[in-house]
């Protein structure tokens, strides 16, 4: 299922990695595309949308509600 999510900090792509390994250590499978022009972070997987943004802000970031 996608998620998409916008997220403020980010700004650049050690920024990328650090959403990428979050969301992967707890979705192995998941698809990850983070566009840090818009801040946009496009996630697929079949975990809850809020066990995601969880990963993120645990990463430091913002998720807009």
């Amino acid at each position: 299922m996608p998620h998409v999510f916008q997220v403020q900090g980010m700004s650049c792509q050690h920024c990328v990695k650090a959403i990428e390994r979050a969301i992967r250590a707890l979705d192995a499978d998941a698809r990850v595309h983070v566009d840090l022009a818009s801040g946009r972070v496009e996630i697929e997987s079949a975990l809850p949308r809020e066990a995601l943004a969880a990963a993120i802000r645990e990463e430091g970031y913002t998720v807009a509600s």
